[in-house]
């Protein structure tokens, strides 16, 4: 009766994890476009040609300006953009592929890349410019003060269509 109870938790225990491998949307795969975090080509976007091993890849970027190169897993990010591409193929079918799809308006048109060029916006300000984005705020919170309006949805709406000055 012991051996069939342990018998039981282990099947138990691995079914669990199998559930878990559901949670799962964005695998390694050719034509998966990535993210790359770090090295010269930092913050640049690639979509992957080739599966070396486990823990490298062969990518390509030829709109982007990377190179075709081996890069390792930890390095990259994985996006939820896919395109089809054929085994074994070169950087001009790629190029054909990431031009067909429009790989570049499909990443621009992400939140991910709509943050991170907020972000980079937010570093290139000067004094002046946060000086100025300061005062902005500080006439915004004043309105609504004076109003006595919370910030609700349709409160962030009508702010957002109001002239800017």
């Amino acid at each position: 009766k012991q051996w069939y109870q342990r018998r039981v938790r282990g099947l138990l225990r691995v079914a669990r994890c199998r559930s878990r491998m559901v949670n799962f949307k964005r695998f390694v795969q050719p034509g998966r476009v990535a993210f790359i975090a770090s090295g010269k080509d930092a913050k640049k976007i690639a979509m992957i040609v080739e599966i070396i091993d486990q823990n490298r890849v062969l990518i390509d970027g030829p709109c982007s300006g990377v190179s075709r190169q081996q890069c390792g897993l930890k390095r990259l990010h994985l996006t939820r953009i896919v395109s089809q591409l054929p085994h074994g193929c070169g950087t001009t079918s790629v190029k054909k592929v990431w031009n067909r799809d429009k790989i570049d308006d499909q990443w621009r048109n992400t939140v991910w890349a709509k943050k991170l060029e907020r972000k980079r916006l937010r570093a290139n300000m000067s004094d002046f410019d946060r000086f100025k984005v300061m005062v902005a705020r500080q006439s915004r919170n004043r309105i609504l003060k004076t109003c006595k309006i919370s910030q609700t949805g349709s409160v962030k709406k009508m702010l957002k269509r109001a002239p800017k000055s």
